[in-house]
């Protein structure tokens, strides 16, 4: 029977929307509908209340300090800020000399510029405290508190909190990173961005609280791959609105190398026997920051991390592989060989 062009193409239009309405039905099976759980992430300001020092006694405000903030407060005064010991009141003439200083001012100042609130970042750690909550419901989530330091740390996680420099979340472009090169290199303080605050909070959760990494000496290359893939696809889970490269720290140059190179990469771990190489000192340019991966790509092209990317390509395609398997399952399972045999990853 002959068909009329106006027939074909309302054929084919009534195609194209069953193959979209497909499509659309299976991402909305996908995501996961957290809005039923009853949480609200609050980034209390203690540096605001820290640069109450200034102006009221000392004493009394280091009591309503600590009163409040428990551990925080003697890890940030010890630990992070090296000011001294808050069993022993001499650590005020330290805290004085900082408040006195014109970098504290002047950071103080570009801090508060960045940052007049968090009203960004609450509402995204909202959301990934409520997925951590989704698939770990008996998980106590810490408090958080946003700090600055000094440049001192970018994350710091103690008994029931987490804390935020945001010192380190000031934009690629801050005034202040040049004079820290030597310490941060460039291709590390381009990510030092808002973009970037709450992403790292979640993997600096991930591997210091909830998933800490084994600490055996001899552990392989491939234990190590599928470690930090596991973490990487707890990350996608729990952030599911983040950009791949964000999550993983690349450019997008970067991630688009990886993508073009997976076989090439996946063959030079083989051809040089890396897998079950254990020997830290041989893998650990595959695991570690840097501005590229040395002997791979042209013109120093290529990723840094390689290791990092490929164990997340590996747990990917093993839980595409396995749907019944639970991220519970997958965070608990240690068995590195099994996780890369039953995914069949031969990138080609």
């Amino acid at each position: 029977m002959n068909q009329t062009v106006s027939q074909i193409l309302k054929k084919q239009s009534y195609l194209f929307f069953l193959i979209c309405v497909f499509l659309l039905s299976c991402k909305r099976k996908d995501k996961i509908d957290v809005s039923g759980i009853n949480l609200n992430v609050k980034i209390e300001r203690f540096d605001h209340d820290f640069d109450g020092f200034r102006n009221s006694n000392y004493p009394t405000k280091a009591n309503q300090l600590y009163r409040h903030y428990g551990d925080f407060y003697v890890d940030f005064i010890e630990r992070i800020l090296g000011a001294g010991s808050v069993k022993d009141t001499a650590y005020f003439a330290n805290l004085r000399k900082v408040f006195a200083a014109r970098s504290y001012t002047d950071l103080k100042h570009e801090v508060d510029s960045v940052y007049p609130n968090l009203d960004k970042q609450e509402a995204e750690m909202t959301d990934a405290f409520k997925h951590i909550k989704y698939y770990y419901p008996q998980k106590n989530l810490p408090h958080v508190y946003a700090y600055f330091s000094g440049f001192q740390a970018q994350n710091s996680i103690g008994n029931h909190y987490i804390g935020i420099g945001l010192d380190l979340f000031l934009g690629a472009n801050s005034k202040f990173y040049p004079a820290l090169i030597e310490t941060f290199p460039h291709y590390i303080s381009r990510r030092f961005t808002p973009d970037n605050m709450v992403p790292r909070v979640i993997e600096s959760l991930a591997r210091e609280e909830m998933f800490e990494e084994q600490t055996e000496d001899d552990k392989s290359l491939l234990s190590r791959m599928v470690y930090n893939g596991k973490i990487m696809y707890f990350m996608d889970q729990v952030l599911p609105e983040i950009a791949d490269s964000t999550k993983i720290g690349y450019t997008d140059a970067q991630l688009k190398w990886c993508n073009e190179n997976q076989a090439n990469i996946w063959g030079y771990f083989l051809e040089d026997n890396l897998i079950y190489e254990t020997d830290y000192q041989k893998i650990q340019k595959y695991l570690t920051e840097a501005p590229f991966t040395p002997g791979l790509g042209d013109h120093n092209n290529s990723a840094p991390k390689l290791a990092v990317w490929t164990g997340w390509q590996i747990v990917k395609q093993y839980m595409d592989k396995n749907p019944k398997v639970t991220l519970q399952q997958l965070m608990t399972d240690r068995d590195e060989q099994k996780i890369l045999n039953q995914s069949k990853y031969h990138p080609k």
